[in-house]
């Protein structure tokens, strides 16, 4: 990371300081400024560990909580940066110096669920998993799927426009927001968005909130479009000689029509911290294992068919319909990252390629890996393209060791040069900065900046992300 890229220090700010000292009370907003709580507020998930401190954590517990704490920082000149669970992998949640962390963790109610309408409002700081879990209890499912589901919250999926593993069916995060509520940096809450699927009025300010990590304003409740469940779903489990074969039996399935809900890649290095992280022995069975998953009536015919066209390239194919057996399954990919962590520090990387360069991405990070003598592991949403390389740090080695933006580098310019993103799902945070105008060229990040200035004129609200 470059140090045009690393926020502000604001703890210079001392008129700044001496106002949050002084801060005035509001019966919905706690103010924290313990010394080992605010260290713990430094970090996300990324592998970076900025040196600064915020001034004060603020936890909020309603709408007007919000508007006060965004009020406060309008008088101080402090910068706010929202969080969730603090789940985010690029560095879109640390702290910044001087800073207020507003905390919507509190802001955890599942306020409706329509089954009729096939919808739920929901507030930021609802756990992924509990939204999915009480819709399930209505016969529905809330799709977005992140392998952190049983942590993230949904205001940090919507911030970074969480994709998972059944967005190769349905979509990423933004496809399931129907509408948010949204407080500005100037204490307005507007509403974007609707109940209704379809709707067309005006500029899609929903979408453009969608992604936007906390930099254009603080949601504080969306509207969420849930799915019928499937009636059935079905499970193929398939090892591979290596990750070329693996990513054309892939294309091979597609090829006959079939659309799996689930299509994930793990590489050997990974089944082997897997193994030594849950006993398994998956290693033993390839040097690649693709799970799948075919979903609705049709999910046996689909699974049979997707595993017929899966074994010419594979060493074993297995099929099963048992919900446990898949949940077993389905268990191996989530335990990719917490099995990676084990080991040392990691930067979580995120690229997305066209589906038939995946071989190609998988190449270009091996020789990254080569090339600058750091250890890589990759797992990957096969069906979307959606590849995630894992620099592994080594003791003592932080992200912004040479070796390590050497290794990102080769990475990003290879998605680039393969006519692809530097992120799929997990946004730009402050980690991928410098790569945004290689992708998007001079004059849009321009305009992009024209956007934040738009809505956040003062550059109050999470400043140095995203753009």
């Amino acid at each position: 990371m470059d140090h045009a890229t690393r926020p502000r220090h604001y703890s210079q700010n001392q008129d700044a300081m001496t106002a949050t000292r002084s801060r005035p009370a509001h019966a919905d907003v706690d103010w924290v400024d313990d010394a080992e709580l605010l260290d713990a507020y430094r970090f996300d998930r990324s592998g970076w560990a900025p040196d600064v401190r915020p001034a004060v954590v603020a936890r909020v517990r309603s709408v007007a909580g919000v508007q006060h704490v965004l009020g406060v920082a309008d008088a101080t000149g402090q910068p706010v940066v929202p969080r969730g669970a603090g789940t985010a992998v690029t560095g879109a949640a640390t702290a910044i110096d001087g800073g207020i962390v507003l905390d919507l963790t509190g802001l955890d109610r599942i306020l409706e669920l329509d089954a009729g309408d096939e919808l739920a409002v929901v507030e930021p700081g609802v756990i992924t998993a509990d939204l999915d879990r009480a819709a399930r209890a209505r016969g529905l499912q809330y799709a977005p799927d992140p392998a952190s589901v049983e942590i993230s919250t949904i205001g940090g999926n919507i911030a970074t426009n969480a994709g998972g593993l059944r967005c190769a069916k349905y979509g990423v995060t933004r496809e399931a927001v129907l509408g948010l509520d949204v407080v500005l940096a100037d204490r307005r809450l507007i509403h974007t968005g609707r109940r209704a699927i379809k709707g067309v009025t005006g500029y899609d300010l929903t979408g453009l909130f969608v992604g936007s990590e906390g930099t254009l304003g603080v949601i504080v409740r969306a509207t969420l479009r849930l799915r019928p469940l499937p009636a059935a779903t079905a499970t193929v489990a398939a090892y591979f000689a290596d990750a070329p074969r693996a990513f054309a039996a892939v294309a091979a399935v597609r090829a006959l029509g079939v659309v799996p809900s689930v299509a994930e890649f793990v590489d050997a290095a990974t089944l082997q911290r897997i193994d030594e992280f849950t006993g398994s022995s998956l290693h033993a069975g390839g040097r690649a294992f693709l799970l799948m998953q075919t979903d609705g009536a049709a999910a046996g015919s689909e699974a049979g068919l997707a595993a017929a066209a899966l074994r010419p390239y594979a060493t074993s194919v297995t099929v099963t319909e048992d919900p446990d057996e898949a949940q077993a399954l389905v268990a191996v990919r989530r335990a990719a990252l917490p099995s990676l962590e084990q080991v040392g520090r990691v930067l979580i990387e995120d690229i997305s390629v066209p589906r038939s360069r995946l071989a190609e991405a998988v190449v270009a990070v091996e020789q990254a890996a080569a090339a600058t003598g750091t250890t890589i592991h990759t797992f990957a949403h096969a069906a979307d393209g959606n590849l995630h390389p894992i620099i592994v740090l080594r003791p003592q080695q932080d992200v912004d060791d040479p070796d390590v933006e050497a290794a990102a580098d080769r990475i990003f310019r290879a998605a680039l040069d393969l006519g692809g993103t530097v992120s799929g799902e997990h946004g730009i945070g402050v980690l991928k900065r410098r790569w945004m105008e290689a992708e998007l060229g001079e004059d849009v990040v321009a305009l992009q900046r024209r956007l934040k200035d738009v809505f956040d004129p003062r550059g109050l609200l999470n400043p140095g992300r995203a753009i």
